[in-house]
């Protein structure tokens, strides 16, 4: 390699070095400006706006769960994390966060509509729609009548998904389920308003649905036989083959009965 060849070799690699040095320093630059634009308080955010059909988060209870966990500015807040410090609001099942330049913050909230009471009665849980079960202060809950839902909680659609089968066929009786449990063993026992307790056996909402039909098609004829109202049930088991057993209050002995007319 002659002279000529070795002072054009140097010469591209010291524009090469100094094009990378360029390109670093501007670089460089270009991330401190923007650091400094994104740290300004004309990008802070000062304002949040809560939409959706909401009851329980009204605008300064947001403001008081979430201030201090909001980090970051318009460009450099984690919008994922932001969500979750929404989510873990009480009463919030789903939150959608937007940013609105320069500075403000809107959030729309999907609320838990509360269906039952979950759990033993000492616990402070309770079920939505969607058959989650979530916790909340359940002096804030402002249905009256709603039924206590248990079972496993990995269960708790299915429960629900029973007590909507079910329900509607002790209502046209005019008795009311007051609550209605999964037991780990896989049986189910529904409670009454009026104190009774029934057996409905294992099986899924579809099965406990055609048990419970099967019996309320036939309680009619056979309390009136004994000359008592529907009220008057005490208990009944379901688990029988081809029939069923029932307790009538004021009626002293346990009464077979046979589901077919």
């Amino acid at each position: 390699m002659n002279r000529d060849q070795n002072q054009g070799l140097d010469v591209r690699l010291l524009n090469g070095a100094a094009i990378a040095l360029f390109v670093i320093g501007a670089l460089a630059i270009t991330l401190s400006l923007t650091r400094w634009v994104a740290s300004r308080p004309a990008f802070s955010f000062t304002r949040i706006t809560v939409l959706g059909d909401v009851v329980h988060c009204n605008v300064p209870t947001v403001r008081a769960h979430v201030v201090s966990r909001v980090r970051g500015s318009f460009f450099t807040m984690n919008l994922a994390q932001t969500r979750e410090a929404f989510e873990a609001i009480p009463w919030v099942r789903r939150a959608v966060v937007h940013r609105e330049f320069p500075n403000r913050l809107r959030v729309q909230l999907q609320e838990h509509e509360v269906v039952a009471y979950w759990g033993d009665e000492s616990e402070q849980r309770l079920l939505n729609s969607y058959g989650e079960v979530f916790d909340a202060n359940v002096g804030e809950v402002d249905q009256d009548g709603l039924p206590r839902l248990n079972g496993p909680q990995n269960q708790s659609a299915q429960v629900l998904a029973t007590y909507q089968q079910v329900e509607p066929l002790f209502s046209a009786l005019n008795l009311s389920i007051d609550a209605l449990e999964l037991s780990s063993q896989g049986s189910w026992r529904i409670a009454l308003a009026g104190g009774a307790k029934i057996e409905a056996g294992r099986g899924d909402s579809e099965e406990i649905a055609a048990r419970c039909r099967s019996f309320l098609s036939t309680l009619t004829r056979v309390v009136a036989r004994y000359g008592r109202p529907v009220g008057a049930l005490e208990s009944a088991d379901l688990r029988h083959e081809n029939g069923y057993a029932l307790r009538l209050r004021g009626v002293s002995t346990l009464a077979a009965a046979n589901p077919t007319p």
